[in-house]
């Protein structure tokens, strides 16, 4: 799935192969059937066969919409299923965190640790955390030599400080206060990075209703067996779908005995699988790909192509306009897909402004950004079509804004598509090597077409 831990592997008839313990996937099935969890009989574990590790494969043709599987609400392991329930809500205030995960961790600092544990065998697929191979395990060099340019540098270091700072400000007060249930000398901070990486790989969020999501908060995740077993592609053929009583899993389009059965973890680009799951899809199959250009680097485009000094200072008028406006940002990203700009509407206001001449600026700055409907709409939709028609110095600015970004990785589009071609260099580079270079193909592919559309 997300990671590359070793775990048994299990023949193509649902038997356990020679090479694994028999022991483990048999007690958790077994486990499954005892909470209720009802697996049908077209379908099987297996790691025979799949992209990565254990997955699920059709015993035989299957539907659209037939459920492969139904997992009780209580089989399901959260902050509200665990055994120290009662203990996390009754100190549910001085649990609150950025991430929203601190009661969830410290269930499964507890679960994890606790041999007479409910959700035991389904710990025992992941008998070795120390196998999970998110970047944030890697060495910082091999990190900063195989993503430079990314993003996921960027999102692993925020990653790291929020974890240090979660584990010395919420989590260790917490159990020191509860020595009978925990040891800070073996739920170490250590152990609590790894279960981040757990809950980040195969944890699930439930989704709210649509009336509810702009009200309520988002709901807490939560792990669901079996379900975490499925892999992901962004063509996924299978869906959780979640009701009162119980979780399915259930099939978007016919199957064919022996496929493979995908989950999907949502629209994600390769950088962000990287980074939350430690994969990426080979290209060109992840249509969910992106290639971020940072706003900063816009502005700096921008600022490069004045010459003036009142023309520097009027970028940084500009500048702090659309900062005033919400558009724009130090840490925000405009988001490129293959077809299309994600972040549409910010992307065309800090065009627009950013190439307006002194007096065009002011009267629009004194309308607050408003003006009348007399431009054609066009104007502010940026996909692969529309693109070659924007006003000569949008494109430029656009242009010289890509071209700044691909300078930020630490090798170029030819030496990526030469790795790529050369099947016996490609075969002798890491899995690591590998993932990495998927990710930065990628991007860099979606920023040449940029290039090529603006040029």
């Amino acid at each position: 799935m997300a990671t590359a831990a070793k775990r048994p592997k299990v023949a193509a008839g649902g038997s356990l192969a020679e090479d694994g313990s028999a022991d483990t996937l048999s007690g958790f099935l077994d486990w499954c059937e005892k909470v209720g969890l009802e697996l049908s009989p077209k379908v099987y574990v297996s790691k025979e066969g799949t992209v990565s590790d254990y997955g699920l494969l059709a015993r035989e043709d299957l539907q659209m919409g037939e459920v492969l599987f139904t997992i009780p609400r209580a089989a399901l392991l959260s902050q509200h299923t665990t055994s120290i329930r009662s203990l996390l809500e009754k100190d549910q205030a001085s649990l609150e965190s950025q991430s929203g995960w601190v009661p969830l961790l410290l269930s499964l600092l507890h679960e994890y640790t606790a041999s007479n544990s409910h959700w035991r065998p389904y710990f025992s697929l992941w008998p070795d955390f120390s196998r999970m191979d998110h970047p944030m395990f890697w060495p910082e060099e091999e990190r900063v030599r195989l993503l430079q340019g990314t993003g996921i540098l960027e999102a692993v270091d925020k990653d790291l400080a929020n974890i240090q700072l979660e584990y010395t400000s919420i989590i260790l007060p917490f159990m020191e206060s509860h020595l009978d249930l925990f040891d800070p000398k073996l739920h170490t901070p250590e152990l609590y990075r790894r279960l981040v990486a757990f809950v980040m790989a195969y944890s699930f969020q439930e989704p709210l209703d649509e009336e509810d999501e702009d009200e309520k908060e988002p709901n807490p995740p939560m792990m669901v067996p079996m379900a975490d077993i499925l892999n992901h592609v962004a063509n996924h053929n299978a869906n959780l779908e979640y009701s009162l009583e119980c979780l399915k899993m259930v099939t978007t389009q016919p199957i064919s005995k022996g496929q493979e059965i995908f989950n999907t973890y949502g629209q994600m680009a390769n950088w962000q699988l990287m980074h939350m799951y430690g994969f990426a899809e080979p290209y060109p199959g992840n249509t969910d790909d992106t290639a971020d250009i940072q706003m900063v680097t816009v502005r700096r485009a921008a600022l490069q192509g004045a010459s003036t000094e009142a023309e520097r200072q009027l970028v940084s008028e500009q500048w702090d306009f659309l900062c005033q406006l919400e558009m724009v940002g130090e840490e925000g990203a405009f988001v490129i897909g293959w077809e299309e700009v994600l972040t549409e509407e910010e992307l065309s206001m800090t065009l627009k402004v950013l190439c307006m001449a002194a007096e065009e600026f002011k009267e629009f700055k004194e309308h607050e950004g408003w003006e009348e409907d007399t431009e054609d709409e066009e104007s502010f939709t940026l996909s692969n079509e529309t693109i070659p028609r924007l006003k000569a110095s949008w494109k430029k600015l656009l242009h010289d804004s890509a071209l700044l970004t691909l300078e930020s990785y630490s090798s170029d589009l030819k030496a990526e598509q030469d790795l790529l071609n050369d099947k016996v260099v490609y075969g002798k580079l890491s899995q690591r090597e590998q993932q990495a270079l998927q990710v930065r193909y990628g991007q860099k592919r979606i920023l040449h077409q940029l290039l090529e559309l603006a040029s």
